[in-house]
């Protein structure tokens, strides 16, 4: 974790977690182990197919929540592959047990956020490394922080975290307001000059209208290939090229990306990499008392 505020945030998530999945106990495990019952473990990839880890880290927070002790084999971030060892924990059977399902759900979900983040910063990257490929809000209620560091993980960003990042302007507040320009002047005098001002816009008039008002950077929002490639190409025509930056947003997947990557914005967000990617699956086996050491 970055600081100490940081790993205590977690921290208190993971107990949340925990105590949701637990309840008052687990009256299986407390039934048929004996309270003092040592064991081993180890996480091991099910892919199918390699993979990039993630949530280890979150993983090895909940088994110490747990007390347990864990040993990761490999690093978050890294490429792993089908069959690896990527955690060994040792404690109490009833512990590692009330912790197996929650670090699972969590190194699967993270695994396929990561996993496919690379997969598309890898297909942009052949076009051009310099365009970022960027996550967005579209996060399940409790987990974006997870979400979005699988993300960084995969090697994207994270775009905005919370809606006090910056300002961005977008359609219904402009349904609400009256102009682009006006919205602009408005935001503009509330930052202050303190953050980046943003505004999302659904043609080529309302993209100049941005432009001209002094936004710092555009959201082309839906916009085909074509009707992207006429806006930037409109963008270098008004000579802001350098200073205005282009996010081209919406619709956007592995089927397309590329095609976007090609018309050389600077941000390529997509929902998709939190709202749709598959789990990676990954199971906790419990070792045998005779092969178990624990440490």
């Amino acid at each position: 974790m970055k600081n100490l505020r940081a790993y205590l945030e977690v921290r208190e998530s993971l107990i949340s977690f925990l105590q949701q999945d637990v309840g008052t106990g687990d009256v299986t495990s407390e039934s048929v182990l004996s309270p003092d019952l040592s064991a081993c473990a180890q996480i091991i990839c099910k892919s199918g197919k390699s993979a990039i880890i993630a949530g280890l880290e979150e993983a090895g927070i909940l088994f110490d929540i747990c007390r347990c002790r864990v040993q990761t084999l490999v690093t978050d971030g890294s490429r792993v592959e089908n069959g690896s060892i990527v955690m060994s924990i040792s404690g109490r059977a009833l512990a590692i047990l009330q912790a197996e399902r929650t670090a699972l759900n969590l190194i699967m979900r993270m695994s396929g956020i990561a996993t496919e983040t690379r997969k598309l910063v890898e297909m942009v990257g052949k076009i051009n490394r310099s365009i970022k490929v960027a996550c967005t809000r579209k996060t399940a209620p409790g987990l974006r922080s997870f979400d979005k560091k699988a993300v960084l993980l995969g090697g994207g960003v994270t775009h905005r975290i919370r809606l006090d990042d910056m300002a961005l302007i977008k359609d219904n507040h402009l349904v609400l307001a009256d102009s682009i320009e006006q919205s602009i002047r408005l935001a503009r005098e509330k930052i202050n000059g303190c953050l980046l001002l943003e505004c999302e816009v659904k043609n080529l008039a309302e993209m100049v209208s941005a432009v001209r008002a002094g936004s710092d950077i555009v959201m082309l929002d839906n916009f085909s290939p074509k009707q992207a490639k006429a806006a930037i190409t409109q963008i270098r025509k008004m000579g802001v090229r350098k200073k205005v930056k282009v996010e081209i947003s919406g619709r956007i997947d592995p089927h397309n990306i590329a095609d976007y990557a090609k018309l050389q914005p600077d941000i390529i967000s997509l929902g998709y990499l939190t709202h749709s990617p598959k789990a990676i699956d990954y199971s906790l086996e419990i070792i045998r008392n005779s092969d178990c050491q624990p440490s």
